[in-house]
């Protein structure tokens, strides 16, 4: 579990019982007691088998929504996480992290195409295994709060957790003419354990 869920849950549990206390109505907390069991579960962190071999597997979990071209020729592949869904955020391979940026911008809900390149967002760039892979965490319509872990010149393992994005979101790949997609639109991935890709060259 990520820590942050603990500090959210002690937050609420602490509100509920404030409120049930002062105003003698012990089942006014209840509401806050509830939040505070969905923050304990919307926070959980569970460890996976990371896939092997030549590929990339996903950074996060959710449903692939959108498969496009950049202006550069690369293929872009999103990834859409409603509140159900895993926010902690893995990297697809394994290498040392040349860049790390973060991007003001706007809070576009984020299975709209445009939030890919609007929406604020926090971007890796992973140069490892004769490979490079960008990918961004990027902020939606409630998600207003991305953490990051890792920083340029850390060394990561492929699906090793990076960052988390707080309450729905979006995570965009970016790959190279290298690499040949292993998943196609409206496919659930799961952060670490699904392959995305896979090498070609």
């Amino acid at each position: 579990m990520v820590i942050t869920g603990i500090w959210y849950a002690l937050a609420l549990t602490v509100v509920g019982a404030l409120t049930g206390y002062l105003t003698k109505t012990a089942w006014l907390g209840i509401p806050f007691y509830i939040l505070a069991i969905f923050c304990l579960w919307f926070f959980r962190d569970p460890n996976r088998v990371i896939a092997d071999g030549p590929v990339a597997v996903s950074p996060a979990d959710g449903k692939v929504v959108s498969i496009t071209k950049d202006p550069d020729g690369r293929t872009r592949l999103g990834i859409f996480l409603n509140v159900f869904d895993v926010h902690v955020n893995r990297t697809p391979i394994a290498g040392k992290i040349t860049r790390r940026t973060y991007k003001p911008g706007k809070f576009l809900v984020a299975s709209n195409d445009a939030a890919g390149t609007e929406n604020e967002q926090n971007t890796f760039v992973v140069e490892g295994e004769g490979t490079t892979i960008e990918f961004s965490q990027i902020a939606g319509l409630i998600a207003r709060r991305i953490v990051w872990y890792k920083d340029t010149g850390d060394t990561v393992e492929r699906g090793e957790r990076v960052g988390l994005i707080k309450f729905g979101s979006r995570v965009d790949v970016l790959f190279n003419a290298d690499w040949k997609l292993s998943v196609t639109l409206g496919d659930r991935v799961s952060a670490g354990s699904s392959v995305i890709a896979k090498r070609v060259k």
